[in-house]
């Protein structure tokens, strides 16, 4: 890969930051939504088994919808924007959140919950005091992955003028015809998001091993 190929990164650092910025902002605000979303429907799903399989096969058959067919479904009723990106994110996340979220429920030990319960707690202090640290780790691992998966789709929302990185991507590839013009600036974005999902996925690997150590603190107390 030669200087030229790389001139765009080296030249525009300030703009490529921003987009960078704009990008993530936007991720963390899917996931945000997302989670308060998926939160009740996992609970949901793990309080009443059978919904268990129907809502994880409808949420998996949403994530294989095309995103930019999604992206231009919704245009006649939110228009073109950072809304239209959201709400198409937000549906896509919602497999790895939930997933995650009723694993992490699932999985916590019957005896831990019964002997919980024999001390004289509420469901809910069971809930908030105990099953709920004790799934965090796999929370954690469900927002990680939805996180990282998110930051790549979000290159998609540039198509309906929502920002972020993928803006680099779609210009670079309209002057193309002038590929060292084009070229540049689609290396630069693809580099650029490349390192934000990667960054992104160290820092919440740190925060997912802080969750375990935690837990296996409280569990040794």
């Amino acid at each position: 890969m030669d200087d030229l190929s790389l001139s765009y990164l080296f030249e525009h650092p300030g703009e490529i930051f921003d987009l960078a910025v704009e990008h993530l902002v936007l991720s963390v605000t899917v996931i945000v939504l997302g989670f308060g979303i998926a939160l009740p429907l996992g609970l949901l799903a793990t309080r009443f088994r059978r919904l268990t399989l129907p809502l994880l096969a409808s949420l998996g058959a949403l994530y294989t919808v095309p995103s930019l067919a999604f992206l231009a479904v919704l245009i006649p009723s939110l228009g073109l924007g950072r809304d239209n990106a959201i709400v198409v994110l937000v549906a896509y996340a919602q497999i790895f959140l939930v997933r995650n979220i009723v694993a992490g429920l699932r999985g916590v030990d019957s005896p831990t919950l019964e002997a919980a319960r024999g001390i004289g707690m509420t469901p809910w202090q069971v809930f908030r005091q105990v099953r709920w640290p004790l799934a965090l780790p796999i929370v954690m691992a469900g927002i990680r992955t939805a996180l990282v998966t998110t930051i790549s789709l979000a290159t998609m929302a540039a198509a309906v003028d929502g920002g972020g990185l993928g803006e680099l991507l779609f210009i670079g590839l309209s002057r193309m015809s002038a590929p060292q013009v084009g070229l540049p600036m689609v290396l630069a974005g693809a580099i650029a998001i490349t390192a934000l999902a990667i960054l992104s996925d160290l820092v919440l690997r740190v925060a997912e091993r802080q969750t375990t150590a935690t837990r296996a603190r409280r569990a040794a107390r």
